[in-house]
């Protein structure tokens, strides 16, 4: 078993420095981008409520040109025809060569559309017609607060089906947690109901306690939200340095069946795009602890 252990935690290891990262969709960060990131990297662009898709488009095309791979979000509730959709997805391929989205139904109650979920999206046909080869789509280990647990495994079986189908590949991209227990949970669900889609971690980068308690209840991460607040009234400030050690310790010191499914990691910048490098960099050499948070290090 221990042989079997180091060899899952060599291969999440090397996953790790290759992590995607988070940007916003106002179009300011391109440099700090590229100050901090290696070209190449993945990087997810926001669709936050009310954002006008032309400037979605412009910030992939910036993020093309200086060398990174656009994964642009995608808003379902956020679009307001089928002629917008078309539009969109059509100049994300010819402007920002972009062929990855990630779909997301958005945070805002009512549709702006005809488009009230993710799903609506991928049955337009539209996503398929313009060329498109791959979708990620957003899944919650600690629960989704309009879904219930047999409701959000269902619609990911659904999805399994439509790539199936579409030709399409789909993927799953995790809420972030602040340990390990419920994404391992998680996995075991995903087997147990037979979704053999791939998925990539989603974890909070270095932040204050207070950005993190406020992205944790805006994002509603639930149970492991305890966590944090237990950090942070051990450790207080401490907790400013630290990255999501004791998340990525026991993922990767689970049996490596629990971990399969795992094809990689995604990193919300929180605490801005240069802390989150930097803990990406420390972590490849070595100077982050896979065998204690950093705030247990003398």
């Amino acid at each position: 078993m221990l042989a079997q252990t180091s060899v899952v935690s060599n291969r999440l290891s090397q996953m790790l420095p290759s992590a995607s990262v988070e940007i916003s969709s106002r179009g300011h960060q391109t440099g700090e981008l590229s100050d901090n990131f290696a070209p190449g990297t993945g990087v997810s662009i926001t669709f936050l409520p009310g954002d006008n898709y032309h400037h979605n488009i412009e910030t992939a095309a910036a993020v093309r040109r200086a060398g990174f791979n656009p994964i642009p979000h995608l808003a379902a509730r956020e679009i307001h025809s089928r002629d917008a959709l078309a539009d969109f997805l059509a100049r994300l391929r010819g402007e920002a060569d972009t062929t990855s989205l990630l779909l997301i139904a958005g945070d805002v109650l009512a549709a702006r559309g005809p488009f009230k979920a993710s799903r609506d999206i991928a049955e337009s046909g539209l996503i398929e017609r313009h060329g498109f080869i791959s979708v990620n789509i957003a899944g919650h280990p600690e629960g989704h607060p309009f879904l219930d647990g047999n409701g959000a495994l269902k619609l990911l079986v659904d999805w399994q089906d439509w790539s199936a189908r579409s030709g399409i590949a789909v993927g799953v991209t995790t809420q972030f947690c602040f340990e390990s227990a419920p994404i391992l949970d998680w996995l075991r669900q995903l087997r147990t109901h037979g979704v053999s889609l791939p998925v990539t971690i989603g974890l909070a980068g270095p932040a204050s306690p207070a950005t993190l308690v406020k992205f944790a209840l805006r994002c509603g991460v639930g149970n492991s939200l305890r966590a944090a607040r237990n950090q942070i009234g051990r450790y207080g400030r401490l907790l400013t340095d630290t990255g999501p050690d004791e998340v990525t310790h026991g993922l990767e010191t689970a049996p490596p069946a629990e971990t399969e499914a795992v094809i990689g990691f995604h990193l919300f910048p929180f605490g801005g795009l240069r802390k989150a490098s930097r803990w990406l960099r420390d972590y490849e050499n070595g100077a982050t602890s896979v065998a204690a948070p950093l705030h247990q290090k003398p």
